[in-house]
């Protein structure tokens, strides 16, 4: 049975940057009550489509890998916030890149949707359905954001990340990967307004989250996956050179890596630039850590989530020699025609109206 691998990454961060003093200026807020509760100091808010930063995030992908679009046999979104209902969002994205031989479908597991992602990619490569699988992250949930809303407005942000995921012979890939969920505490984490339930209670659409319930489960979840991941790839946690978890709270990473027994150095964080991106943390994460130099040829790295559902999931991955991307893409987003807090302060008051 063939093994995955990632031969390319790339992510997309829009241009809009909103402080935590910015949200004090439309809402009750500080960065002081901010940032001592989620360790966020600013966040990116996206001022086109959810499908235009993922394409994005794909062309960077596609580019490290030395890939065209053509050459994709199915395209994965990660995402709870597309860009409509019908159709999947992945199809907007295939006819974007041009990926004409590609089939194409969202996954929806909350935080954790990479991870169920990169389950159901590793699937379709070890059974030879696919041959290459372009697996995206990508969130705009600055659109689901209600700034009367403190507890949840201040958390959530917008961005896409990308990997090409491929068959390989070499000891390099995805080692182990488990997912799971507990569907009895799919209350708290939510969205009200979206979806077929509400058509008949017109309600403005809003993250509603237990913030309190979130974080205990999300620290235990957390780190039985991971201690999971690390088991069944046959490591111990000291050969752990790099754990990237989901961006969800500083708390809950710092929790989490006390309870696996690692350092500082081991553990990759940017919520503080980047907010809680969902299903896009750990993608945008891991892209950003390969250019910052901090994942070296046959880096063991973990990739753990938790998210809405209640879901959770992690992955053991043997990095290959390759830390460099084979070329580079110019893809961008076009210029925003507003600030990113004037984004947010507009779509309130839409919501008001």
């Amino acid at each position: 049975m063939k093994r995955t691998t990632i031969t390319g990454w790339g992510y997309c961060a829009p241009e809009g940057i909103v402080t935590n003093d910015d949200l004090a200026t439309v809402m009750e807020t500080s960065d002081e009550w901010i940032a001592t509760r989620s360790g966020i100091r600013q966040r990116r808010v996206s001022h086109v489509d959810n499908s235009d930063l993922a394409t994005v995030a794909s062309r960077k992908a596609l580019a490290a890998a030395g890939l065209e679009a053509t050459d994709i046999d199915y395209i994965l979104v990660a995402t709870c916030t597309p860009d409509r209902f019908i159709p999947a969002m992945a199809c907007h994205v295939q006819a974007k890149l041009g990926a004409v031989n590609a089939a194409a479908t969202d996954t929806n597991a909350g935080c954790t949707g990479f991870i169920y992602g990169l389950n159901l990619a590793n699937g379709l490569i070890a059974t030879g359905s696919a041959r290459r699988v372009l697996l995206i992250g990508s969130e705009r949930l600055t659109s689901y954001l209600d700034l009367e809303r403190r507890d949840t407005a201040v958390l959530f942000a917008d961005g896409a990340g990308a990997v090409i995921l491929e068959a390989t012979d070499g000891d390099d890939g995805l080692l182990s990967i488990n997912v799971g969920s507990d569907g009895r505490l799919a209350g708290t984490l939510t969205v009200e307004g979206a979806g077929s339930s509400w058509m008949d209670i017109p309600t403005p659409v809003s993250v509603v989250m237990d913030g309190r319930e979130v974080f205990r489960n999300a620290v235990i979840g957390m780190g039985a996956a991971a201690q999971r991941a690390v088991e069944e790839a046959g490591w111990d946690v000291g050969d752990i050179d790099l754990l990237i978890p989901h961006q969800a709270n500083l708390r809950i990473i710092d929790a989490t890596a006390k309870r696996l027994g690692l350092d500082e150095d081991q553990v990759y964080t940017n919520i503080q630039y980047y907010g809680n991106t969902s299903a896009a943390s750990i993608p945008i994460a891991l892209a950003e850590a390969l250019e910052q130099g901090r994942v070296t040829p046959g880096a063991k790295i973990i990739l753990v989530a938790f998210g809405a559902g209640l879901t959770w999931g992690a992955a053991a991955i043997q990095w290959g020699e390759r830390i460099e991307p084979r070329s580079l893409s110019d893809a961008a987003l076009p210029p925003a025609d507003r600030s990113g807090i004037q984004i947010m302060a507009d779509r309130q008051a839409n919501r008001l109206s």
